[in-house]
């Protein structure tokens, strides 16, 4: 009987590793909100050229998290006629926008985000109670070329992202039982 129980409280030890987790990312040239930051600040507007970006790792062609802008693109984030006069713009802004077509932005968003289940395993695997923290950082920056040579540079993002998402149903399994019956009554 001893044997039973011990068996059983084994079985039962480290519940918690058996709730799922799950890892988002962006696969990219940055391992951290750090690296991509220095990456980015290397960038000097009206010295750094195509050929210096695509050095730095990003080139749309080859980088999966940079994205090429159309003009159209650009001007859908900086609307002409805004709340702020033109003449108030950042010069390299100014001059992609007055530049037309001739203007190429370059979107990098990196993101690694990582989901763990904590908590009760058996009030998680009932549907009772489940806790998830949520981790990770995620970055952003926008480039802006004209004829060749940057322009402008911006970015932002999140260097640390720490959150713990919580949701009950007091019913637990039974939750959802009413979404169920009417597909059982037809």
């Amino acid at each position: 009987m001893g044997l039973f129980f011990a068996l059983g409280a084994l079985s039962l030890s480290g519940c918690a590793d058996l709730l799922p987790k799950s890892h988002s990312e962006v696969r990219s040239n940055w391992a951290s909100f750090e690296a991509a930051r220095a990456t980015i600040e290397r960038i000097v507007p009206y010295r750094t050229t195509s050929a210096d970006l695509k050095a730095l790792g990003i080139d749309p062609k080859v980088t999966a998290n940079v994205v090429l802008l159309t003009y159209s693109d650009i001007l859908l984030r900086f609307p002409l006629g805004g709340a702020m006069p033109p003449e108030r713009l950042d010069r390299g802004l100014r001059e992609c926008l007055e530049a037309g077509k001739a203007c190429e932005g370059l979107s990098i968003a990196v993101r690694d985000i990582r989901r763990d289940r904590t908590g009760d395993f058996w009030l998680d695997a009932l549907k009772f109670k489940r806790v998830v923290d949520v981790s990770g950082w995620t970055f952003n920056a926008l480039v802006l070329v004209v004829e060749g040579r940057v322009v402008y540079v911006i970015h932002g993002g999140q260097p640390v992202v720490q959150e713990q998402e919580t949701s009950t149903q007091p019913l637990g399994p039974l939750q959802g039982w009413g979404d169920l019956l009417p597909g059982a009554i037809r």
